[in-house]
Parts: C-alpha cells; sequence; structure tokens
C-alpha cells in the first residue's frame, strides 16, 4: 500500500472561517462515512491567523484519493468556497516517510 497525504491552506474571507468551516460539515461526513481509503482527514484552525483552516488527509492510495476529488460532495464543496473563501486552497502533496500516526 502506498499512501498520499497533502496538507491544505484554506483562507477564508475576513471573519468568514466559522461560515467556512460549518460549510465543509457535509464533506467531512461524507469522508467518515463513505471513504474507507480516506485513513485520515482532519480540519484544523490555525491558531495564529482567524481566517485560516488547515487541513491534513492522508489516502490508502492513488485510487482512494481520486475518488475523493471525483466526489460529489467535493464538488460542492468547490462551489460553497467560492463566497467564503479567499482564493484557491494551496496544497502540497506529501509522502510519508515514517512517524507515528492513526
Amino acid at each position: 500500500m502506498t499512501i498520499s497525504a497533502a496538507i491544505a491552506k484554506i483562507v477564508a474571507q475576513d471573519g468568514k472561517r466559522d461560515e467556512l468551516i460549518e460549510a465543509m460539515g457535509p464533506l467531512v461526513d461524507h469522508v467518515k462515512e463513505n471513504e474507507p481509503g480516506t485513513l485520515t482527514y482532519l480540519m484544523n484552525k490555525d491558531a495564529s491567523d482567524e481566517n485560516v483552516i488547515w487541513m491534513y488527509v492522508e489516502y490508502a492510495d492513488q485510487d482512494a484519493l481520486t475518488a475523493h476529488l471525483q466526489s460529489e460532495q467535493m464538488k460542492a464543496f468547490g462551489m460553497a468556497l467560492r463566497p467564503l473563501g479567499a482564493g484557491r486552497p494551496e496544497i502540497t502533496v506529501l509522502t510519508p516517510v515514517g512517524g507515528k500516526g492513526r
């Protein structure tokens, strides 16, 4: 199994981070209930920037990542992000090589 991981920085418009987190709820619920190949899907508030959310995600393999990106819920989130986000998310793809987790 080859694990794919990513960190995404999502910036909300000023004062809209909580609305953005709420808008992400259906996507997070979908991942929990319907994506067994999504191993980790964590949404985090930035401790020093009140407009930033960080996502840390791990997928069992490329197929799991592809399924997530092509889900209807991910597409719906993209539409929900438009009025709340301050630009496109910044995504960094990672390859885990060691440590402790899950």
